[in-house]
């Protein structure tokens, strides 16, 4: 199937314009339309722009199509390149019926009809969208702006005490990574030239620097380790902003301090968003390089076991929540260690594991959003026996909490049998390491949310005096969080379809070609171009910076 590449600014400027007509128009019915109708229109955007690139191109080659134009066009090449493959499409796809989901839970609630609440989660859902799509480390900061401007009007919206609290760590947390980030962009450029990602394809990995084995070539020292130490910045923001281990602390009382709705968001776009560019970048600059593969095996596993275990010690149903997502971004960024082997296989499980996670997070955080609406609170001391009381919305909490332990017959069950296979197939110590890593920490999820599970919805109903006997949750509110774990299941029955595009995003991975042509086109007519070879392989020397004729 055809998708012209000219339509790819589409999805950044339809939210970002529907966005300014909501935060105009003074009618809120029309606001809350546009807060539905855009996400709706990038699923079916998502979905055609998958046909397209996914399976077989003209080529007949699986995960090797990518679709790229760039805004602006000037002579040389200068524009911001925008690329899509296939693991763009289906973020944008989930990303989108996140979206739908939160928007359709907020116009339930009522929280929709703030005044400026459709306008900030469009905003929002426009950072996501140019994010995903950018091929520039840039452009990709200027996005995550984007995403974070809405951001802090949404967490801090209801003015409660509790979350203008969890607003102020949030704000500072995001300016320090924004800072972070934009130094780091700022030296990558400085170093090599470009921050056009195709361009820096490989600049960062073995072959760049010339290295074998395990080792690391001090030839060229200079210029290599500086990339590395810009980069190192780079991923070290997108860590932050993913609330990856060991910098992750801020995000529990930060997301379990927001509205059900804003909470899912998050969950789904802002988290998801950081982890999806360190795979990109990693992959892309750093060309997969193992050399890192046991730095990145240790803050993966402290990372399950902190976010499994840690769910044990909250109060609250979102708190304990609020620790799976801690939990499940490890369980994402694990495939990076463990490329020796079937590294494609391996990156695959981490794509389905991230679309499920998406999906089945968001739909526990709003059907807790759900009880937390109708009764009032979220603490766990304070709501009991909602089995008997409730049973469709603990039906569709319990569907939510099979899936994020990895139990059948839901998504998790394959994401992580996935995950188990691809790191089956590496070698050395590190494999039973990263086994032993899954296991404990999906046992500790699973400890978590039957501990959750234990308080809130098993034992004796809560006593009349305490709460309204009349209180119920309803069908209404629990809707959203049922159907995205329809699609939790729907996901698990046709895994075979879903595991097939996510093999051509790996294969979109592992094998950049596709991607460095389509953006860069032919690189030697393009303006401010320094291709990785051209500065990398070259020893640093620093005499070059006082020789005759200036500057290095």
């Amino acid at each position: 199937m055809n998708f012209p590449a000219e339509l790819l600014p589409v999805f950044i400027f339809t939210p970002l314009i529907s966005a300014g007509i909501a935060a105009i128009l003074p009618w809120s019915s029309v606001r809350r339309i546009l807060s539905l109708l855009v996400p709706a229109g990038g699923v079916l955007g998502g979905a055609l722009l998958l046909a397209a690139v996914s399976g077989a191109g003209d080529s007949g080659d699986a995960g090797t199509d990518v679709l790229s134009t760039g805004i602006g066009q000037f002579a040389g090449g200068v524009a911001i390149p925008l690329a899509a493959d296939t693991l763009s499409a289906l973020m944008i796809i989930t990303t989108s019926v996140v979206a739908l989901a939160a928007n359709w839970f907020a116009e339930v609630v009522g929280e929709n009809r703030a005044r400026f609440f459709p306008a900030m989660t469009l905003m929002l859902l426009g950072g996501v969208w140019g994010a995903l799509l950018t091929a520039d480390l840039f452009n990709l900061f200027v996005f995550i702006e984007i995403m974070l401007m809405p951001s802090f009007g949404l967490l801090t919206m209801t003015g409660t005490w509790a979350r203008l609290a969890a607003g102020r760590a949030f704000i500072l947390v995001n300016l320090v990574t924004s800072m972070c980030l934009l130094a780091g962009v700022g030296l990558v450029y400085a170093v090599i030239g470009t921050t056009n990602l195709a361009a820096l394809a490989g600049a960062a990995g073995p072959r760049a620097s010339g290295a074998t084995g395990s080792g690391f070539d001090d030839g060229v020292f200079g210029t290599q380790w500086q990339l590395w130490m810009a980069l190192g910045m780079v991923l070290l923001a997108l860590c932050v902003k993913s609330g990856s281990t060991p910098v992750h602390s801020w995000l529990p009382r930060s997301y379990s301090s927001t509205s059900p709705t804003v909470m899912a968001l998050f969950s789904g776009l802002h988290t998801k968003v950081g982890v999806y560019a360190v795979l990109r970048v990693y992959m892309t600059v750093f060309d997969g390089d193992q050399r890192w593969a046991l730095t990145i095996l240790a803050f993966a596993v402290a990372g399950m076991l902190i976010g499994g275990f840690g769910g044990l010690g909250e109060a609250s149903l979102r708190g304990v929540i609020a620790y799976q997502m801690v939990n499940g971004i490890p369980f994402i960024l694990v495939a990076l260690a463990f490329l020796s082997g079937d590294a494609e296989l391996m990156l695959s499980a981490a794509i389905f594991y991230m679309l499920h996670h998406m999906i089945s997070a968001a739909g526990m955080i709003l059907s807790a959003g759900a009880i937390e609406e109708t009764y009032g609170t979220g603490r766990l001391r304070r709501l009991s026996g909602l089995m008997r009381r409730d049973p469709l919305v603990s039906t569709v909490f319990a569907a939510a909490a099979l899936s994020l332990a990895g139990l059948p017959p839901f998504s998790g069950l394959w994401g992580k049998l996935m995950l188990v296979l691809g790191i089956s197939e590496d070698t050395g110590w590190k494999v039973w390491i990263g086994l032993a890593a899954v296991v404990v920490a999906s046992v500790g999820a699973l400890l978590s949310l039957l501990y959750a599970w234990r308080k809130v919805f098993w034992g004796r109903p809560m006593d009349p005096q305490d709460m309204d006997p009349t209180l119920a949750v309803s069908g209404s509110m629990t809707l959203p969080s049922a159907a995205l774990m329809v699609l939790s299941l729907v996901m698990f029955l046709g895994a075979g379809p879903v595991s097939g595009w996510t093999r051509d995003a790996a294969s979109g991975l592992t094998d950049t070609t596709a991607y460095v042509e389509a953006v860069l086109g032919d690189p030697e007519e393009a303006v401010g171009v320094v291709l990785p070879t051209d500065v990398l392989m070259t020893p640093y020397d620093p005499s070059d910076e006082h020789s005759e004729g200036g500057d290095r």
